[in-house]
């Protein structure tokens, strides 16, 4: 029996001592993975997107800077990971119509449109275009058909050592679980499983969020977002009517006027109150002595009598 329970406490303690190493293990994994820093790989990178001809007539430097950004994005031996947005105000007589038209050129390239609020005068419009077709949808959305460009905005993050850094954490991850689960296979006792089947649940739980986060990186660089607000010619124009101030905002007003005039006497009381005090205890003291004096001759002669 003695026996027995020695051969279980020396398998116990093993499975222990083996748990320990695989955890500190894949702690230096990790480290090791964080310090060698995000160096992308070289990879021939997806063909680029050429420029409509028709973008070009309306965008005039912004196109040739756009140009020459999609040569650099695709140059040999870069695999840039970019996530790229935009921002557009137009101007159209027809708010709804020209609405239509840029849903209709971002569906045609595969986007999609999320959350709209399209009214008679303003509309607007975030949208999501495949990476890859942006520039020639924005070159169809400005070329003066859907309507004036009254600003345009381009930026783009670049992603590429974030997404390089997630990858090796993930296969670090994977390479810990399996090294766990190998453990839990060789275990005996009901204590073991137990305490290696937690080990498995949390390390699984960190290489889901692992994966997760790559998954919505890689969809911010798959699609891009366009911010797109349509207003009528007189809304962007139109200078506002300066409102009739009414009781309220009078009230408003005097209000203001009160607390301001509160506070600038409180300051007041506050600069005057370190004065106030020795000149009130120099007055008493002035005022004794003169009692003092008054009082002296009125004495004097009693005493003589």
């Amino acid at each position: 029996m003695d026996s027995t329970t020695s051969r279980r406490a020396r398998r116990t303690a093993g499975l222990l001592v083996s748990l320990a190493a695989v955890v500190a293990a894949a702690s230096c994994s990790a480290d090791e993975a964080g310090s060698r820093g995000a160096v992308p790989a070289a990879v021939a990178p997806e063909a680029g997107v050429a420029v409509p001809e028709g973008a070009g007539a309306a965008g005039g430097t912004g196109d040739k800077q756009a140009r020459q950004q999609q040569e650099q994005v695709g140059a040999p031996g870069v695999d840039r990971k970019l996530v790229r947005r935009a921002d557009l105000t137009l101007a159209a007589d027809n708010v709804a119509e020209a609405a239509d038209r840029v849903r209709s050129e971002v569906l045609a390239v595969g986007g999609f449109s999320g959350d709209e609020k399209v009214t008679d005068r303003v509309a607007t419009m975030t949208l999501r275009v495949p990476a890859d077709k942006l520039d020639a949808v924005l070159g169809r959305i400005t070329d003066g058909k859907v309507g004036e460009v009254r600003s345009r905005g381009q930026s783009a993050e670049d992603v590429t050592e974030k997404s390089v850094d997630l990858e090796s954490r993930i296969k670090t991850q994977q390479a810990s679980v399996e090294r766990v689960r190998a453990l839990l296979a060789n275990a005996s006792s009901v204590g073991d499983v137990v305490q290696i089947e937690g080990e498995v649940t949390r390390r699984e739980a960190e290489l889901e969020s692992l994966l997760a986060r790559r998954d919505a990186l890689a969809g911010s660089v798959a699609l891009s977002t366009v911010s797109v607000r349509v207003e009528r010619p007189d809304v962007v124009t139109a200078p506002r009517e300066p409102d009739e101030p009414g009781f309220l905002d009078a009230l408003a007003a005097g209000w203001d006027a009160l607390v301001l005039g509160g506070s600038v006497l409180l300051r007041v009381v506050g600069f005057v109150l370190p004065f106030a005090v020795p000149a009130a205890l120099v007055w008493w003291l002035a005022r004794r002595l003169r009692k003092r004096s008054r009082l002296a001759p009125e004495t004097a002669p009693a005493a003589q009598d």
